[in-house]
């Protein structure tokens, strides 16, 4: 694999960006690649916004996505989406979940964001949550239900992600969260 893949995975503290970008990077070691990881979680624990930028290929030398060069960006919340645009070009993969979280002293959520992008960008993939949540049963599995949508884009093998999945999700979660993974994949 000599191209380098930039994935932004963005979203708000509490969803599981952090890790979800830790299982894709942890995938792609696996797979044998060289992986780096960069992440942002600030004001996380009180709903702010959390970035991670995850690079990987043959040889990476830096962890940081340059503008307009995400092959995929992975949203778990609308608002965030629109915040991290100029990352990806005409060509990236949107991959967003449509949840809405309001910020604190925000009182009405804008209207529009993802028929917005949709009219900009080629390859958008909306994610319904509550439709997925009826598959999953728990939107604590929704992060890796969205790396099984990710992963039909990488050449990442499957047994590199299960490994990846049971090192690091919490314990007596496996299954739940491999099964999320699946359902993400076999979205059609």
């Amino acid at each position: 694999m000599d191209k380098i893949y930039s994935v932004l995975i963005v979203g708000v503290g509490g969803q599981g960006t952090i890790l979800a970008s830790n299982i894709l990077t942890q995938a792609a070691i696996n797979a044998g690649l060289d992986s780096k990881k960069s992440e942002i979680h600030g004001m996380s624990q009180r709903g702010g916004s959390v970035f991670s930028h995850v690079r990987f290929g043959r040889k990476v030398h830096s962890p940081v996505i340059p503008l307009n060069q995400a092959d995929i960006l992975v949203s778990l919340e609308e608002m965030e989406t629109a915040r991290w645009l100029d990352y990806v070009n005409g060509e990236s993969n949107l991959i967003i979940l449509n949840h809405r979280i309001l910020p604190a002293n925000v009182s009405v959520y804008p209207e529009g964001i993802i028929d917005e992008i949709k009219t900009k960008y080629k390859n958008v993939t909306i994610i319904d949550q509550e439709s997925m949540l009826e598959k999953i049963g728990n939107s604590k599995y929704l992060n890796v239900f969205l790396l099984g949508v990710v992963s039909k884009f990488l050449a990442i093998p499957e047994t590199a992600w299960q490994t990846a999945i049971k090192d690091l999700v919490p314990a007596g979660t496996f299954d739940k969260n491999y099964e999320a993974f699946i359902a993400g994949k076999n979205l059609a």
